[in-house]
């Protein structure tokens, strides 16, 4: 199999993506591993809330700032961080905005609502970290695990709709008697265009619109920051310093969403670096013949291992060799469609492994699957 090359790593933002529960999380840690592994100061930056990752980082636990996982025999630097929603928000909020702004927006309940839940919230912060993190020049490698998603555009496409809803000109018509003389004003434009209120009155109240009429107000002057360090992030990750490696399974239904997201990458101008099949199949046998109970009672006679159970386990071990060839063939065919849809694009394989990977030692294990050191 193709193995991910170390020039990945003259990148200077690696983007996991893909569906969820396909691995992206591991994936991350394992190419941030591998980048200390090499020599440069990297970090991951998770949106994972599970500890698992802390775990297999061999941490406590994880934070929003960044923590530092010993390698003694690393010549480089692995970081990790676990990004924390409500408290990026609220710390970019407090570097961004000026004095007079900053505490109305951080009392607002609207804000409270974007940045905590709001569609779209999680993503526009993370790519705010990312510029952050990648700003301070402390790093020379940074590792983004992104949040599950249907579509492959959505993470880059999130903070623009975050950014179109903030400067909505129709919704800054309609609360613009608010904007201009605060709760009264809200309330005589109430009386003269409740039709148009009146649905969006039932579902989130009078107060919440007023809210939100504020929360606009206090936002306005620095609008055109956020818009500008947006476009810094979006230019960044479209630049030949970010690289974005597709994260798959080998199942029917993942492989499909893989060819999707890819195709929808490629038309963005991302450069698509790699298509990693995590936890595939492998027939080990290879073009070995599966044995027969017998072969296999036989087998277990020589090793003093009795052949016992109902059924015996020999017969049980010849179901087992045959289900995992049959896996093992069809996670090939479908691997093998990948591979031809995402063409030039490389495919990477990454086979199952007994049990999870909880701890750095398992990390490596990915990452030898990643990285071939031939």
């Amino acid at each position: 199999m193709s193995a991910l090359s170390s020039r990945l790593f003259e990148r200077e933002v690696i983007v996991c993506v893909g569906a969820g529960g396909v691995g992206k999380t591991t994936v991350a840690a394992t190419v941030a591993l591998q980048a200390a592994l090499s020599g440069k100061r990297a970090i991951v930056l998770t949106i994972d809330p599970a500890r698992r990752l802390a775990n297999a980082l061999g941490l406590a636990e994880l934070g929003n700032q960044a923590t530092r996982v010993e390698l003694p025999d690393a010549p480089g630097e692995l970081w990790a961080m676990m990004l924390d929603l409500k408290r990026s928000w609220d710390e970019f909020i407090t570097r961004t905005v000026s004095t007079e702004h900053r505490d109305a927006i951080l009392r607002n309940r609207f804000y409270q609502t974007l940045s905590s839940s709001l569609a779209g919230s999680q993503e526009y912060i993370a790519t705010e970290k990312l510029y952050e993190l990648h700003s301070s020049g402390r790093w020379e490698v940074l590792v983004l695990d992104t949040p599950p998603t249907q579509n492959a555009l959505d993470f880059l496409d999130a903070p623009r709709r975050i950014l179109d809803f903030l400067g909505n000109k129709p919704l800054r018509r309609l609360l613009a008697p608010a904007l201009v003389a605060g709760r009264f004003g809200l309330r005589l434009f109430q009386m003269g265009g409740k039709a148009i209120l009146e649905g969006l009155s039932r579902l989130t109240g009078i107060e919440t619109l007023e809210e939100l009429a504020r929360f606009l107000v206090e936002i306005q002057p620095t609008y055109d920051a956020f818009k500008e360090r947006a476009a810094k992030v979006r230019e960044l990750l479209a630049s030949d310093r970010a690289a974005f490696l597709l994260v798959t399974t080998a199942h029917g239904t993942p492989v499909e969403e893989a060819i999707s997201f890819h195709r929808m990458l490629v038309e963005a101008k991302t450069n698509v670096a790699a298509v990693i099949a995590n936890r595939v199949h492998v027939d080990h046998l290879g073009e070995l013949s599966l044995p027969s109970p017998e072969e296999l009672a036989d087998e277990l006679l020589r090793e003093g291992v009795p052949d016992s159970g109902q059924p015996a386990l020999s017969e049980r071990l010849a179901r087992t060799l045959r289900e995992m060839r049959a896996l093992a063939s069809l996670d090939a065919r479908n691997l093998e469609r990948l591979a031809a849809s995402v063409h030039p694009t490389p495919q990477v394989r990454v086979p199952r492994f007994p049990a999870d990977v909880y701890d750095l030692a398992a990390l490596r294990m990915v990452a030898d699957h990643l990285f071939s050191r031939s």
